[in-house]
């Protein structure tokens, strides 16, 4: 009965949608469960409802929540949302000067919570682990759970430490929640969060967005790309989304669209914070935006009239795809997505997976770098440990890839951006592990070739996505 109360006075929804209810009183016995909804489904008011039943229960002690959230600019979009509706909600990250953060250690000690985000990392904190000590922790949510997995499609090695998490907050009750993950995604989620299959229940409701249209159109070249797109863009007059791979693809056909008087927003992971922030509060409070954009232009877009988006480049899986034209029609309106394969958008794809999954002999050199030729790397930079790696080979991206390991493995301490290492930890397990490594190799080549069976298929597109994330 509080659920429903609490639905209705402070989100002011008459009804729950779908299994919410279902969820909601699950975790309020105590119990576990795997959430999979559709982006725009409900998802955050299954823990957000028994978060503030447990906080406000007058039979217990004040209880807090802790969400588990991979993005910054996420977690102040949706506190923002809380705290407008008199919820006491905050997050600790890394965004936070000082002075905040210790304020709100301070707040958190004292009990003025009752939802606390924050990502895994901030677990390696001494201070903040001493902080929650002080409080009795009724909930953990962990939320875009398929990033626990390394099978899943934006694996984090930080989530690698929700079980340690987990035991360290006292096995509290827990809910995992994502939008796209495949049988053997959801298994290794509840593995990894130190769970077995009898004590979570699966919830799933489907991958069904009635009122998406799902097109594939082979193209060749930027020009047919384009006609397909200025065709789109007259069909659905009004806010869209154009991703692209590449950084350089986007701009080149930014500049093609200004030479055609195609007013846009530019928006990739390269810019600074401010500027995302910028393109991003401009696209979800005006009306009729386009924006071109990279994949970093994703998760916390919470917009409910974009009327199409459209993938002018191949996507790296049908996960990241599923999960992009997610954000299409929230308002349940028809929208239109669009997929426009060039085939030789496969190439830059297949040595995107080269890049992403380097072995066991890079990261045996890379580690001997970082540990013996740390006074040249400080003199020199990245660029020089670059041409040391790859010889020639300067687009090769795998030391990114590597030193992005390395850092959330914490087998490192410094700086990135600039490169500069204080000290040197073993090199983690995970990466001297030659069959591992290779495994998730042939498991992300298998992602891509669904992919391209999906663009390729003659039959239902529905069906398509109903098997490979339901079958």
């Amino acid at each position: 009965m509080i659920a429903q109360h609490l639905l209705r006075d402070i989100f002011g929804f008459e009804d729950f949608r779908g299994h919410q209810s279902a969820i909601i009183q699950r975790i309020l016995r105590g119990q576990h469960a795997l959430v999979l909804m559709p982006t725009g489904g409900g998802k955050s008011l299954c823990y957000q409802i028994p978060a503030l039943a447990l906080s406000r229960a007058t039979d217990a002690d004040s209880q807090l929540t802790i969400v588990l959230s991979p993005l910054i600019a996420l977690m102040k979009d949706q506190v923002d949302a809380l705290v407008a509706r008199r919820v006491r909600a905050t997050f600790i990250n890394s965004s936070l000067e000082r002075h905040e953060r210790e304020e709100r250690y301070r707040a958190l000690r004292d009990g003025q919570y009752e939802i606390l985000y924050v990502t895994p990392e901030r677990f390696r904190k001494p201070e903040f682990r001493e902080v929650l000590g002080a409080r009795r922790i009724g909930l953990l949510a962990v939320d875009e759970a398929h990033c626990i997995s390394q099978w899943g499609h934006d694996f984090r090695p930080d989530y690698t430490r929700v079980r340690e998490i987990r035991q360290f907050l006292g096995d509290p009750t827990t809910i995992a929640l994502t939008a796209t993950a495949t049988r053997a995604v959801q298994q290794d989620i509840i593995q990894q969060l130190g769970l077995s299959d009898a004590d979570v229940e699966i919830f799933h409701q489907g991958i069904e967005r009635p009122n998406l249209s799902l097109d594939v159109a082979e193209v060749w070249g930027d020009d047919d790309k384009l006609q397909h797109l200025k065709r789109v863009f007259e069909r659905n007059p009004g806010t869209g989304i154009v991703y692209f791979t590449l950084i350089k693809t986007l701009y080149r056909f930014s500049d093609l669209f200004q030479d055609k008087r195609l007013p846009h927003l530019v928006y990739h992971g390269e810019l600074a914070r401010s500027a995302r922030r910028a393109v991003q509060d401009q696209f979800i409070n005006e009306e009729d935006h386009l924006v071109l954009a990279t994949n970093a232009f994703g998760m916390g877009i919470d917009k409910p009239d974009i009327r199409f988006v459209v993938h002018a480049d191949l996507p790296g899986s049908l996960e990241s795809y599923y999960q992009e034209i997610g954000r299409a029609g929230r308002d349940g309106l028809p929208s239109e997505c669009l997929l426009l394969y060039d085939q030789s958008d496969l190439a830059t794809q297949m040595e995107f997976l080269r890049w992403s999954n380097p072995d066991v002999d890079f990261y045996a050199r890379l580690y001997d770098f970082l540990c013996h030729e740390r006074e040249s790397i400080h003199a020199f930079g990245l660029e020089w440990l670059r041409e040391k790696l790859h010889a020639r080979q300067k687009h090769d991206r795998r030391l990114e890839t590597a030193l992005g390991m390395l850092d959330r493995y914490g087998a490192l301490e410094g700086s990135l951006h600039p490169l500069r290492i204080d000290r040197m930890k073993e090199l983690p397990s995970a990466l001297t592990d030659a069959d591992a490594l290779e495994a998730k190799l042939q498991a992300d080549q298998a992602k891509l070739l669904s992919l391209v069976q999906y663009v390729r298929t003659e039959d239902d597109r529905r069906a398509f996505l109903h098997q490979y994330f339901c079958g």
